[in-house]
């Protein structure tokens, strides 16, 4: 399917607002092509490509919403995706916290699109798996990755004038190493909007080496280690930080945000002093969508400095209820956490005795009001000792909460893209292993 351009969405977007008979409509149009391939064993045994066109209406009378959407462009189709909105707006019960729609904004530019992403085909989706297949073949080991591309556009328009058009490309890259035995196992993953930065094979790499140097793992104690996590682990629990900036949340006393007896622990200093934590959807190597969910423009925005909470976001309408301005929220990703000059290697020589770390799954929460969680490390997991990785070591359970986490800093890396946001690599003191596991 071919992206629509900005002038072809706004033809259509206004000719649905021109059917509409509420006191308010707002018609938002999705659309792209999705590839992939995926391998198991050295050898690919599923591939497709999907592609989607969506529009959707929402209709209000009063505070009274209705929704519809369909896939058909036509005019006959249009007509009647009104028709029913408007239909189920009428017999819906009053949204207590709808807001009137937002007029004409201004959105800032976006980078979210590459040509190369946009170009890719089913050749181009084998010829990545085929030399990530092929280096993992020669070193005798076993791989099974995945690889997801997507090219698309969304637009967004209502009867009060406002008007948004963004195009987005994206690919993302995951690959597990076993060795022949299944006693070692090994994992890397990329993501980004430009597929001229993914060389699979150097990511295979990464994983392949991990797989041979955790072969055979031992076991040790658990209990509180210093630990050194590289970014895709510590992405995965600082990810669950972020969700924790919501103003509502908050106030309502439901996240760790929340103050004790009320209130939020907005301006509070509840991290070590060199954790930074901002957002911007302009930044080249993690753009963002222009707008949020509300048709509100996102900013540049800080919502940690120097380990105290700058901002919250407000919704539209949380933040009329507690009269502050509005503030968007990245959305997926978006994160940026300042870093350090230290590497992985200059970690490792400085650490006495720890535990290095490639990445956390299966992770579950334990108390949100402390954002207590727990987890099994994954995928290639080392003792530590005298400043040099001794062996590797058996999978262990974890009980810890990224507060407590960012306030045992020992030193950072060079933030890395993982999952949308910019994470460094972090060295921590006293991480609380509480078992052992003997999953690889």
């Amino acid at each position: 399917m071919a992206i629509l351009t900005r002038e072809q969405a706004k033809q259509i977007i206004d000719k649905v607002l021109s059917y509409s008979k509420a006191d308010e409509m707002e018609v938002s149009i999705f659309g792209g092509r999705t590839g992939n391939i995926r391998y198991a064993r050295n050898t690919v045994n599923t591939s497709g490509e999907t592609n989607e066109i969506r529009l959707s209406v929402n209709s209000v009378f009063g505070k009274k919403v209705g929704s519809s959407s369909t896939s058909e462009l036509d005019d006959e189709s249009l007509k009647k995706v009104v028709a029913r909105a408007e239909e189920i707006a009428k017999l819906a019960p009053e949204n207590p916290e709808y807001m009137p729609m937002l007029g004409p904004q201004t959105y800032p530019a976006a980078a979210t699109f590459s040509a190369a992403t946009d170009k890719i085909d089913p050749e181009f989706r084998a010829k990545l798996a085929g030399d990530s297949i092929e280096v993992s073949s020669v070193g005798d080991l076993t791989a099974a990755g995945y690889l997801e591309d997507f090219s698309g556009f969304v637009a967004t328009g209502n009867s009060k004038g406002l008007f948004g058009y963004n195009t987005s490309t994206s690919v993302d890259f995951s690959i597990t190493v076993r060795t022949t035995d299944g006693t070692g196992s090994g994992y890397a993953t990329r993501d980004f909007n430009d597929v001229n930065l993914l060389n699979s094979k150097d990511v295979t790499s990464i994983a392949m080496q991990k797989a041979q140097a955790s072969a055979n793992a031992q076991a040790i104690e658990p209990g509180k280690y210093t630990v050194i996590l590289e970014p895709t682990a510590a992405g995965d629990l600082l990810g669950l930080l972020t969700r924790g900036f919501d103003a509502r949340s908050a106030d309502e006393g439901r996240s760790f945000m929340s103050k004790k007896g009320g209130g939020t622990r907005l301006g509070e200093k509840l991290f070590d002093e060199r954790v930074t934590i901002t957002s911007d959807p302009t930044n080249t190597e993690i753009p963002s969508s222009p707008w949020d969910g509300d048709g509100l423009p996102r900013q540049k925005t800080t919502w940690v400095e120097n380990g105290v909470v700058k901002n919250l976001a407000y919704s539209r309408y949380w933040a009329e209820k507690q009269g502050v301005p509005p503030l968007s929220s990245p959305g997926r990703g978006g994160y940026i956490f300042a870093g350090g000059n230290e590497s992985i290697a200059d970690m490792i020589k400085s650490t006495e005795r720890g535990v290095l770390v490639t990445r956390f799954w299966y992770i579950r929460a334990v108390d949100p009001q402390t954002l207590l969680f727990t987890g099994l490390t994954r995928d290639g997991t080392f003792y530590i000792e005298n400043g040099q990785i001794k062996f590797p070591v058996k999978n262990f359970r974890f009980n810890e909460s990224p507060i407590i986490m960012l306030n045992n800093i020992e030193s950072m890396g060079k933030p890395q893209r993982v999952g949308g946001d910019l994470i460094p690599a972090m060295k921590i003191r006293d991480f609380t292993f509480t078992s052992l596991s003997d999953a690889v």
